[in-house]
């Protein structure tokens, strides 16, 4: 035994790669990783008590990547059509809206003919009409929206809501990330966080963000979630093993949080091999739920199935889901694209709002809905709306606010924030306290000062609590 311990640690993630495969640990790459980085001990991912009574308990972000444009959907501005034609602000003709606004829910909330589904839900929902951002382009906005910075890597918002709060299912990842565009590892990573607080990323969209881009949907299952070379009990017998030699290690140093966090990750890992296959077969849900999503073929099909996905994630105890959607990013062909990207996403969102309620889950869950900003007031090409970080919108529901009310404002053709202006750090600072947790409290000490999600900025949105 002596002789065994004294492997490296390098060379015991090895032994246990060769028995487990992905899941020591491609895809639950936060669980490899920890071995390197250090993870917390004590199990890191039991639930943990909240700053102050939490009026959400966990997290759905419907993430749309490529940046909706605002003032066709959300956002309400005749000025704008009335003034089609027009020199803009900044240069270019202004664009009038081709879509159809009305008045929707008991509230009046203006929202477009491109939600007829999604507005049925209008008291359900608050509107964030006043958003704004730093960065202009894509990578870097995505970034900030995910982590509060785009300037160095820092933790997701997935990440720091798990390193708060632990999770309630110790047989699922607490944070899962459900077909996260191809290159957005940073937007689920837990940077200088214990690493096994970093999301598990699970199915992809497709590549490409044009307006044109099809989304392929989420695998069925965690790619290489069996081992087709040992049973459940050969496998438990090799874990218990490299579990032996990971111990005898540990009881020669006074702290190893990287052997401690190798340990509970491995443990995780080989629990999911059981409950992760159930939790993402949707077969044995009933026809009627897959028609409320949309899941049972057509347009809808891909995001309906990751919408019910999700449902059935948070309702198991996983504490943040994220889910991606691609291909708004619309500087062309807007007039038939924007249409299509909308219609692949209305019914599902509707459903999930629908099924969260009728299982009396919504009340504590926060449905989070938005990109990384907005589209321009200005046409390009002609049929088109270039990137806008200046004001945009999104939209919670659930989880302690406000339905059916409209926060903050943009100017009369929607080109940046002028009443009740929401940073991102107040965005992210209202989700943590929503959460029961204080933005200003949740830090973590790294490289000689604590951090935060918000850094040194970020005021909660009291007025959209309920």
């Amino acid at each position: 035994m002596q002789e065994l311990t004294s492997f490296s640690r390098r060379q015991l993630l090895r032994s246990a790669t060769a028995g487990f495969g992905y899941l020591a640990f491609s895809g639950l790459s936060s669980f490899a990783a920890a071995a390197e980085s250090g993870a917390a001990s004590n199990k890191p991912l039991s639930p943990k008590a909240p700053h102050f009574p939490a009026r959400a308990k966990r997290v759905i972000f419907l993430a749309m990547a490529g940046a909706p444009s605002h003032v066709d959907t959300f956002d309400y501005k005749p000025q704008l059509n009335e003034d089609h034609g027009k020199p803009g602000r900044y240069g270019g003709q202004l664009l009038g809206s081709q879509r159809k606004f009305r008045q929707r829910g008991q509230a009046g909330l203006w929202i477009s003919d491109l939600f007829p589904q999604v507005a049925e839900h209008a008291d359900e929902l608050c509107l964030i009409r006043s958003m704004h951002c730093d960065q202009p382009v894509h990578p870097a906005a995505q970034t900030q929206m995910h982590t509060g910075t785009a300037q160095f890597v820092r933790p997701s918002l997935g990440a720091w809501t798990l390193y708060g709060l632990g999770t309630e299912n110790e047989s699922v990842p607490g944070f899962i990330s459900l077909a996260a565009p191809a290159g957005s590892s940073r937007n689920f990573d837990s940077a200088f966080l214990p690493a096994i607080y970093r999301g598990t990323s699970v199915g992809r969209a497709s590549r490409g963000g044009g307006a044109g881009a099809q989304q392929r949907g989420v695998s069925a299952s965690v790619a290489d979630i069996r081992n087709p070379g040992l049973t459940s009990s050969q496998q438990r017998s090799q874990l218990d093993l490299i579990q032996a030699l990971n111990r005898e290690q540990l009881s020669h140093k006074d702290h190893a949080p990287e052997v401690e966090g190798v340990i509970e990750s491995y443990e995780l890992a080989f629990r999911m091999q059981d409950a992760m296959p159930d939790l993402m077969d949707t077969s044995n849900e009933t026809p009627e739920t897959l028609a409320l999503y949309g899941a049972d073929g057509g347009p809808t099909s891909a995001f309906g199935q990751q919408c019910l996905m999700a449902r059935r994630f948070v309702e198991a105890g996983v504490r943040f889901v994220e889910v991606g959607n691609g291909g708004w990013d619309h500087h062309r062909n807007l007039s038939a694209d924007l249409p299509v990207s909308c219609e692949k996403i209305d019914k599902p969102i509707a459903g999930l709002l629908a099924d969260l309620k009728q299982r009396d889950l919504l009340k504590d869950t926060l449905v989070i809905w938005g990109g990384e900003f907005g589209r321009t007031p200005a046409a390009q090409g002609g049929d088109g709306r270039d990137h806008n970080n200046k004001g945009y919108t999104t939209w919670m529901a659930g989880g302690g606010v406000q339905g059916g009310l409209s926060y903050g404002a943009t100017d009369e053709y929607g080109y940046e924030a002028v009443e009740d202006a929401c940073h991102i750090h107040d965005w992210h600072a209202t989700i943590l306290h929503l959460l029961g947790l204080d933005h200003e409290r949740l830090t973590y000490r790294y490289a000689g000062r604590d951090f935060r999600l918000t850094n040194v900025s970020g005021n909660v949105l009291t007025k959209i609590l309920s």
